[in-house]
């Protein structure tokens, strides 16, 4: 039987204070995979099905459509989203595929030029536990810091990848001394893993509960107010918590081309909004910030 920790801190959370005095914290994030994505034209045997429709261009063959749909994002909604955090001047962190750098140098730039933190997403927008061995994965990781590093001066100390990581991933990201991983969905605070005895790994908890993929599944969100209403319930719920003295994280998590569309951008707009709202009840933090913080509180065992 798989070993698995289904008991975490067990009800008995660490007395944790996030910076600001505040109990709560929130991390927004910005995936930047659009260019990373599976395509027939870049060679791959498929091109990725998972969009604004179902494809209907059979595999194999290029899908010229779902590669426009991938390309709205960085051509048209990282810019009103951009604009959006520098009205709230709220941080973010940004999940950037590799490849989807490669190709466009100049948006990571504009993007860690506004100060919001870059993190590695991988190579390709795919899983990590579909690589057939550690030197495959991490030829491929080192590439995605490389193009990071590149176009932003700025060396990544975070990592997410799609779906789930290999049984090597963590082990590699502590040889490269990445602070954090965020493959973790199973719990509200940051909490140590251990990929080698002596040298700890933080996980930094991610969520797709509170992430405009929903957008894309048919028992998620509608309308834009639907992830904004959700968002809100999340936020009211964490913060009866944290009033109660229990420290907490809200990760929420954004597409460039999912959010970025015009139907949809009230929702990043106005989550934003909420957020600068109850500066005075939440910390806004980027996800090295918050794990940063977190390790100062509540120290790795020796």
């Amino acid at each position: 039987m798989t070993q698995r920790d289904l008991l975490g801190y067990g009800g008995r959370w660490p007395d944790l204070v996030w910076p600001g005095g505040r109990r709560l914290a929130v991390s927004v994030v910005i995936n930047f995979e659009e260019g990373a994505e599976l395509q027939v034209g870049d060679g791959d045997s498929r091109s990725e099905t998972v969009g604004e429709v179902i494809s209907v261009v059979p595999a194999g063959i290029r899908d010229m459509g779902q590669e426009q749909i991938f390309g709205y994002g960085p051509r048209a909604g990282l810019w009103r989203m951009l604009d959006a955090l520098d009205e709230t001047a709220l941080p973010a962190t940004i999940f950037f595929c590799g490849q989807a750098v490669q190709r466009a140098p100049e948006l990571a730039l504009a993007i860690a030029g506004r100060g919001h933190e870059p993190a590695v997403h991988g190579w390709r927008w795919r899983p990590h536990a579909d690589y057939a061995s550690a030197r495959e994965e991490a030829a491929d990781l080192d590439r995605a810091i490389a193009a990071i590093v590149s176009a932003t001066g700025v060396v990544p100390r975070g990592f997410f990848c799609r779906g789930s990581e290999s049984p090597w991933t963590r082990e590699l990201l502590v040889q490269r001394q990445f602070l954090y991983t965020s493959n973790g969905f199973d719990d509200d605070l940051p909490y140590y893993s251990y990929p080698l005895p002596d040298r700890p790994l933080l996980v930094v908890p991610y969520a797709l509960d509170s992430n405009d993929m929903k957008f894309y599944h048919p028992n998620g969100f509608v309308r834009a107010q639907d992830m904004v209403d959700y968002v809100t319930d999340a936020l009211d719920v964490l913060l009866a918590e944290a009033q109660r003295g229990l420290p907490r994280l809200l990760n929420l998590g954004f597409h460039l081309r999912i959010v970025g569309r015009p139907g949809r951008f009230a929702a990043f707009r106005d989550i934003l909004r909420l957020l600068a709202a109850r500066r005075d009840q939440v910390w806004v933090a980027t996800r090295a910030s918050i794990a940063a913080a977190f390790m100062d509180a509540v120290p790795a065992r020796s």
